[in-house]
């Protein structure tokens, strides 16, 4: 279920270079929310709307937060909105994360794909670690607001400028080869996704990632998301808006 409207903005703010960070007010779709959801985001002038992850939802207060990077003439146009400006989005669409009762949780992400991970984090606190990964530290983000949280945090980048000199993969495995989680997620570029579902499988540990994908409509009526899919042996080509975009790792074909 979901809902579409405009809805005024009432925080934001650029936090790094070509990322921005909204606020919106829209209690309907807040209450719907839950964590590994996106938005599709109408931009003034383009006929197809941009999926954005949505970050946080803060329920009590009605307010989705989004954090998305200017990849495109589309999102560019949504950065210019300012503080007090209504956004039109459509809101909550496709399929989260599952959330565990009294488990402890891996949340890894990579780039852009690092703000999924701060809902879903906050469903766990302090049974939360979360490792996220950048090319370098002018662009590491979200970093206090995980640590807010309660979760521990370990920061990767690709050129050694901050935190672990290195990919996701390695904290990651030295977590699993020490202290199992009951569940991985993760959100980033498909390599990187791929390289989790492998430790996922290796060590037995359960693991939902969530595919980043081009989209037109978002809810499952044209084809410009499909991705490849296994179930019980069987390829399946699957929607990323609508069947994910959050899946089982085990059910990926990420060849």
């Amino acid at each position: 279920m979901y809902v579409q409207g405009s809805y005024p903005i009432i925080e934001k703010r650029a936090i790094a270079k070509g990322i921005f960070d909204m606020t919106i007010l829209c209690p309907d779709a807040a209450a719907l929310a839950e964590p590994g959801q996106f938005m599709q985001v109408a931009a003034e002038g383009f006929f197809l709307r941009r999926p954005i992850s949505i970050c946080e939802i803060d329920k009590e207060h009605g307010t989705l937060r989004i954090v998305f990077e200017v990849r495109g003439k589309g999102t560019d146009k949504i950065s210019e909105l300012k503080r007090g400006d209504n956004i039109d989005i459509i809101a909550p669409l496709g399929h989260g994360f599952t959330v565990l009762e009294d488990a402890k949780a891996v949340c890894v992400g990579g780039g852009i794909g690092t703000p999924p991970m701060l809902g879903i984090a906050e469903k766990y606190g302090s049974n939360a670690e979360v490792i996220s990964g950048f090319r370098t530290a002018a662009i590491a983000i979200l970093q206090d607001d995980f640590k807010a949280a309660g979760c521990k945090t370990t920061l990767c980048t690709d050129d050694g400028t901050a935190g672990f000199h290195g990919f996701v993969t390695e904290p990651l495995k030295k977590r699993l080869e020490t202290d199992k989680p009951d569940i991985i997620y993760a959100c980033g570029p498909a390599p990187m996704l791929k390289g989790i579902a492998e430790l996922a499988k290796e060590y037995g540990v359960r693991c939902e990632v969530s595919l980043e994908q081009r989209m037109a409509c978002g809810v499952g009526a044209c084809l410009v998301c499909v991705c490849k899919t296994v179930k019980d042996g069987e390829q399946f080509l699957s929607h990323v808006c609508k069947d994910g975009p959050v899946f089982d790792s085990k059910e990926v074909d990420f060849t």
